[in-house]
């Protein structure tokens, strides 16, 4: 059964469209994207969303826990990680067919790809491993990496709830005083998503999606941390704006604790990232009154998505080559974009219609009691008895 337009979704779906259009370098609709007002952008909210959603993957319902649920996140990280190579070769491809059809070399440097061809055997091998990765295609080995992590996050919240958040908060703040970089091979520098530092924005959201402890505690004090999150939201928005950064060289050590940076996910954007969200929990009604149509449009991207997002990261790409092609020119980013979000939204419908015809089918096989002869079952079940080892 397809479950309704949410928030979960429609902010989840907001974020792959916004991650779709500020991954296209230049293009004239990333202005109007929240990134251009705020410290922090969509990638906080796919990783804070990932984490509540672990909430309710892992959560007990009636009494009874969810049946091997380690399997099946570790199964959720193999599935992202083999997703992550899939798009990855295909951006390294969609690069060499531009560059030749372009007789343009300079493609093959784009996104940090230029050692796949200087080094193909290490390159390869550094894909592999997640320690090299494409510039835009890097937020995937995050998620597995997170993923990867989720059993043993579970499993101290289920023993434990009160340590998981010191713990994460406590690993954050070592990283970040250190720091301590995770590095990249074998071309030399760091992931640029730290996952030591961004554990806590996936901590966060699943703590907060708790109906006790943390969580309780907002939700009966939202109005308070909605006041106090509206001047966080707007100053942040006012220096962003007209640049009023300090310059990070003039900051006291340790640094990341002063500055904005993404790769670790500094205080300044973390503490602007949950006052967004506390102001987010207040216009998602008014929005799903207003435009219920925006609400189930950004709801079906954002319950498909992996395939929406991986859809997404090829079409950023492919929307910068064209943009590199015809010249920045307001006609073609129009046609990019709208192009773009027509071929998710194909991709999420698509989804959709597959997952609604799986769903009876199952349903069906179900039902049939294995007391029927042989004779009078479906001829696609005897189809699959025959094909039953034994």
């Amino acid at each position: 059964m397809i479950r309704q337009a949410n928030a979960v979704d429609f902010w989840r779906g907001f974020a792959l469209a916004t991650i779709f259009i500020n991954h296209i370098p230049g293009i004239f609709y990333s202005r109007f994207t929240h990134a251009k007002l705020s410290f922090s952008d969509s990638a906080e909210i796919f990783v804070f969303l990932a984490g509540w959603a672990l909430r309710y993957a892992t959560r007990s319902r009636e009494g009874q826990q969810p049946a091997y649920p380690a399997l099946r996140l570790y199964g959720r990280a193999i599935q992202l990680y083999a997703a992550h190579i899939v798009i990855t070769m295909i951006a390294i491809a969609t690069l060499v067919a531009s560059a030749t059809l372009l007789s343009d070399s300079q493609l093959l440097e784009w996104h940090h790809v230029a050692a796949v061809f200087q080094e193909p055997l290490l390159s390869h091998l550094g894909l592999s491993l997640l320690t090299y990765q494409l510039d835009y295609f890097n937020i995937l080995p995050l998620y597995v990496v997170l993923m990867t992590a989720a059993p043993l996050l579970a499993v101290i919240d289920r023993q434990s709830p009160n340590l998981l958040l010191a713990l994460s908060v406590a690993i954050y703040f070592v990283t970040l005083s250190t720091p301590v970089p995770i590095p990249t091979w074998p071309v030399d520098g760091q992931w640029f998503f730290n996952p030591l530092a961004w554990q806590l924005v996936f901590v966060l959201g699943f703590v907060l999606a708790r109906e006790d402890g943390v969580g309780s505690f907002v939700r009966q004090h939202i109005g308070v941390i909605r006041w106090l999150s509206l001047p966080i939201v707007l100053v942040s928005a006012l220096i962003v704006w007209f640049g009023w950064l300090a310059d990070p060289a003039t900051m006291p050590q340790p640094r990341l604790l002063f500055i904005s940076d993404k790769t670790y996910a500094t205080p300044i954007r973390l503490v602007q990232f949950l006052a967004l969200v506390a102001i987010a929990t207040t216009i998602y009604p008014a929005i799903k009154r207003a435009v219920p149509s925006v609400v189930e449009f950004l709801s079906l991207l954002g319950r498909h998505s992996l395939p929406v997002f991986c859809v997404g990261s090829i079409l950023s790409l492919a929307g910068y080559i064209t943009r590199f092609a015809y010249g920045p020119d307001l006609v073609v980013d129009t046609l990019v974009v709208v192009s773009g979000i027509a071929i998710m939204t194909l991709t999420a419908q698509l989804a959709e219609w597959h997952q609604q015809m799986r769903v009876p089918s199952l349903r069906l096989v179900r039902s049939i009691p294995p007391a029927i002869p042989q004779s009078e079952r479906p001829i696609a079940l005897q189809h699959l008895d025959a094909s039953r080892p034994g």
